[in-house]
């Protein structure tokens, strides 16, 4: 005999918590209605509004699945009266009002609304209050309400049943009787009319999953709830061997594919796509792997070359406490996903014929097509630049140029080869969340950003890199991903059904709570084999498909599980100590990037203590490998820039003061994506005693930047720098995308483009440093010098730093000697040549003249800001720059009263268009100096300069 339950239920209405009341209660949507929230309650454990001088209320109203998802009123954060409360001076605040014009509503909006949603504010936004829970306050609109009792609403209308069970359908509503019907896939099976409570339909021997709808009628108004049985069809069956977790593609035959999905903990798993019609009939149930965690299923009759889209329906028979069912999610390792939250606003220029989200669905979706064409790679064996010579171009690509995508960088390569730059690190190019970000939100880790561009447009970038010489290495972030990730959603708590949540106790990849003091998105766990099968098929995955060179892995400070401390921050001092398990587990995943390619770049962002980092920069360094470590050194060599008292030492650029590095694996820099431009503090807070040099004048602070280049790039080992600091980039990384500052919310701000949009590579000072640091890295790359030892003296504002390789013969350049002067006046600074070398020390930075100093020299004057690069030997590595060498400008040109010249110059001689001699300058003169031409009449004049090497060089000059 079946054994049929019955529940006894007695519908009530949505709790009203003691913060918030409602008169009258339920909510009629034509009618008045006063809603109170008490401040004085502690009945909510999510935020508090302390003594405000005004609150507002945050109102939505929608149906059972979103009660915000009709009609919202309220600016969150705007004091404009909109949603303002009045002050019972009691500690409760009220407003009311009528809710169909209240929120605008026509008539059909109003007969589909059922719930209203709440959230109180004060009125900058900063405080907020909602229900326990941290959800929203949520009440009942309308007299007439129907409750599921099975499904029930905390089920959000799912059922899950084993193959041939059964299931009762339940309900009940108020307002009086009702006439219920249901349907089941579209089709009418039952009606009981004439009650308050439905129970008259028994689900039996359930085989497949059934797509539910209980239409219920009281005086001509319908509610409507939708629901669905899903049947635990799953069978075990051995997956085939070789087969990855994602999309495998047949090898042979373009109408089938095999998708695979590691879900420990779950029960069932359905395939649902365009293929099958979005719906999850048996056929597409998953098999389950004997003795793993996998699931899998092989699509057959696919069309090669055809757009199709899927998504996993994850389920759990017995889910944990606040966890739901079923979650629907896209393939975690899905290479190209959709998104119904950010595609439509991706330009069409950035990806064309981008695929479109299909309609109906929710939450991201995965792309499959089969029988794709290769992409035909014009640089099939590129090889790496040695570690020790890497220059890396750090580029936000959302920031380099007004484009903000993929076809910006390759139109401008020339200004990368130019430049003499051998590596390219691009900052996130995973499928983030939003469009308009710096990446690290990242929710699906091998799968490109469409709002960049497409694959193929990627890979065409690498290829043209490649052909340029040029390495492409990526910032991946593994520290952590964002709520949109699968394997967050997959294993989440969410309490309040909306279908977002961060990780339960059954997360296999996720902790609950970080173990570390850098919390950022959800933590993954480290020490977890799912984790870093994960990680291994990804870091797999960019080199095989993409040809990477190499990856900056972010934050791994955050690779430990023992720095927990039960909260969302973390323990900082263990986190910031030794701890062994982070050392094995990233030295794991170095021997699995070389394991794919021997000469991988890996590069960790510890910026840790060298106890630590001195296990990896040491790792199978006789191999010719080693990590490569991420240095700092912002600090500094800003305090160089600004010409200011503080910390000058700038030693740790390099890896003879990182305390057990064997070998030159310290990044150095002076600026990143992270810190504050040297530019923008030299104008902001630079040195202003002399009126002469003064270092917030812009002019002065710019030709401060070469000197900078000089005493950074040039130290032995890998160095990186931020994109547009070769142009002296001077717009804070607090700038807004209107052009405005705001240190507190526009770091992650989209940036204006003054460096395209001013043509800052024809301005004479920015050019100056472009082609400055052109110089250093060519003389980086090319002379093997740079690749020897070094000693520095550094900490006054006067450094010196001594390249060398005794392996070099003399007679070769085998000693380099670098002197700057950061102060505001100049210096003499003593030489100090080494002994039985030569009697002769050059100029390197000079390529058409060769400029000598004595060995019997015991000092150089150097003027404020500059620099001088002496070698034993001259270099022939800047003989491709003569004509650049050669060039020298004016500016600004045109001009009303006064120009500068870009390069140091004795002699000054302007002539009118008759060869008229008309004003004449002689001394010593800078690209700090100006000319005076006030007197001078509007018109076109020839300026002639001698330089230090007496060349005579002429340029055009136009007097306004």
């Amino acid at each position: 005999m079946k054994k049929h339950l019955l529940y006894l239920f007695v519908l009530l209405p949505l709790l009203a918590l003691a913060q918030v009341t409602t008169n009258p209660s339920p909510i009629l949507i034509d009618q008045p209605v006063t809603l109170t929230v008490d401040l004085n309650s502690t009945d909510t454990d999510c935020n508090s509004i302390s003594n405000p001088t005004k609150v507002y209320a945050h109102l939505g109203v929608g149906d059972d699945n979103d009660e915000y998802g009709i009609a919202v009123v309220g600016n969150w954060g705007e004091d404009d009266g909109i949603g303002e409360m009045s002050n019972n001076n009691d500690g409760t605040w009220s407003i009311t009002f009528t809710p169909n014009t209240y929120f605008n509503l026509t008539t059909e909006q109003e007969s589909t609304v059922t719930k209203m949603g709440m959230v109180f504010r004060n009125a900058a936004g900063n405080q907020e209050l909602k229900a326990s829970g941290c959800s929203n306050f949520v009440y009942n609109i309308g007299a007439f309400q129907v409750n599921m009792i099975n499904p029930s609403t905390n089920a959000n209308g799912i059922v899950v049943v084993d193959n041939g069970a059964n299931t009762q359908i339940l309900a009940q509503n108020t307002g009086g009787p009702a006439d219920y019907e249901l349907f089941a896939n579209g089709v009418s099976i039952h009606t009981q009319n004439n009650t308050t409570f439905y129970n008259g339909y028994y689900f039996s021997n359930l085989t497949e999953n059934q797509s539910c709808e209980l239409v219920v009628t009281q005086d001509g108004v319908s509610i409507t709830k939708t629901f669905t049985i899903i049947v635990n069809n799953t069978t075990e069956q051995a997956l085939s061997s070789g087969l990855k977790d994602g999309i495998n593609y047949d090898a042979t035959d373009a109408t089938k594919a095999t998708l695979v999905l590691t879900a420990p903990n779950k029960d069932f798993v359905y395939v649902v796509g365009s293929f099958n019609n979005w719906e999850a009939t048996s056929a597409y149930a998953m098999y389950k792997n004997p003795g793993t965690d996998q699931f899998w299923l092989e699509l057959t009759g696919l069309t090669p070359q055809q757009i199709e889209t899927y998504q996993y329906w994850v389920g759990d028979a017995t889910p944990i406490a606040n966890s739901p069912s079923l979650v629907k999610v896209a393939d975690p390792y899905s290479v190209l996903v959709l998104s119904p939250f950010d595609d439509a606003y991706i330009p069409e220029t950035s990806y064309p014929n981008r695929p479109a989200y299909p309609a109906g669905q929710n939450f991201e979706v995965t792309v499959l097509q089969t029988g794709q064409t290769a992409y035909d790679w014009q640089v099939t064996d590129f090889s790496k630049p040695n570690k020790e010579d890497l220059i890396i171009y750090e580029v936000l690509i959302r920031d380099f140029d007004a484009d903000r995508n993929f076809q910006d960088l390759i139109d401008k390569v020339d200004y990368f080869k130019n430049l003499n730059i051998n590596a390219i690190e691009l900052m996130p190019i995973m499928e983030f969340e939003g469009n308009e970000s710096w990446g690290y939100n990242t929710a699906f880790h091998m799968a490109l950003d469409k709002f960049y561009g497409s694959q193929e447009k990627f890979k065409e970038l690498v290829d043209v890199f490649h052909q340029n010489g040029i390495a492409v290495i990526l910032d991946i972030a593994f520290n952590h991903a964002y709520g949109r990730n699968p394997m967050v959603r997959m294993w989440m708590n969410d309490p309040d059904g909306d279908g977002w949540g961060a990780p339960s106790s059954e997360n296999p990849y996720f902790n609950e709570l970080p173990t570390h003091s850098y919390s950022v998105g959800n933590d993954f766990n480290h020490s977890s084999t799912y984790t870093k099968n994960y990680v291994k098929q990804v870091v797999s995955y960019w080199i095989e498909e993409y040809k990477i060179d190499g990856f900056r892995w972010d934050l791994t400070k955050g690779f430990t599980q023992n720095c927990g401390n039960g909260s969302e921050y973390g323990d900082e001092g263990c986190t910031g100590s030794y701890q062994q398990d982070r050392v094995d587990v990233l030295k794991e995943y170095a021997d699995h990037s070389w394991a794919v390619d021997p000469d991988h770049y890996v590069i960790f962002e510890h910026l840790g203590s060298d106890n630590e980092e001195k296990e990896w920069a040491n790792y199978r360094l006789d191999e010719g490998k080693g990590v490569m470590m991420w240095g700092i050194m912002n600090s500094p060599y800003s305090e160089l820039t600004m010409a200011q008292s503080g910390n000058k030492n700038i030693n740790r650029m390099g890896h003879n003061a990182h305390t057990g590095f064997n070998g030159p694996r310290v990044v150095g820099y002076a600026e990143s994506h992270d810190e504050e431009r040297l530019m923008y503090k030299n104008i902001a807070y630079g040195n202003t005693s002399t009126a002469s040099h003064n270092v917030q004048n812009l002019n002065t602070a710019l030709s401060r930047m070469s000197a900078l280049g000089a005493v950074s790039v040039l130290i032995p080992g890998p160095k990186m720098i931020w994109h547009f600091g070769d142009l002296g980039m001077d717009l804070s990384i607090f700038t807004c995308s209107d052009g405005s500052y705001n240190n507190d919310g526009c770091k992650l701000s989209t940036k204006p483009q003054p460096q395209w949009t001013n043509n800052w590579i024809t301005d004479a000072l920015r050019s100056e440093i472009y082609n400055d640091w052109s110089k250093f890295h060519a003389l980086k790359t090319e002379e093997p010098v740079f690749e020897g030892d070094y000693s520095m003296t550094s900490g006054n504002f006067t450094p010196r730093i001594d390249i060398f390789d005794t392996s070099i013969p003399n007679s070769e350049l085998n000693h380099v000697i670098i002197l700057a002067n950061f102060d505001v006046v100049s210096q003499t600074v003593p030489t100090n040549f080494p002994s039985g070398l030569t009697a002769t020390w050059y100029d390197l930075m000079d390529a058409t003249v060769t400029t000598t100093v004595s060995n019997s020299e015991t000092s150089i004057t150097i003027p404020a800001g500059q620099f001088r690069i002496l070698g034993n030997k001259a270099s022939n590595a800047l003989s491709i720059n003569e004509v650049e060498a050669m060039s020298f400008q004016l500016f600004p040109n045109p001009t009303s009263n006064a120009f500068s010249i870009n390069v140091n110059v004795s002699q000054v001689e302007i002539y009118d268009l008759t060869g008229k001699r008309v004003k004449a300058f002689q001394g010593q003169f800078t690209q700090t100096d100006s000319f005076d031409i006030s007197s001078l009449k509007s018109g076109v004049y020839l300026v002639k300069i001698e330089n230090s090497n007496q060349q005579t060089l002429t340029s055009k000059l136009i007097k306004l």
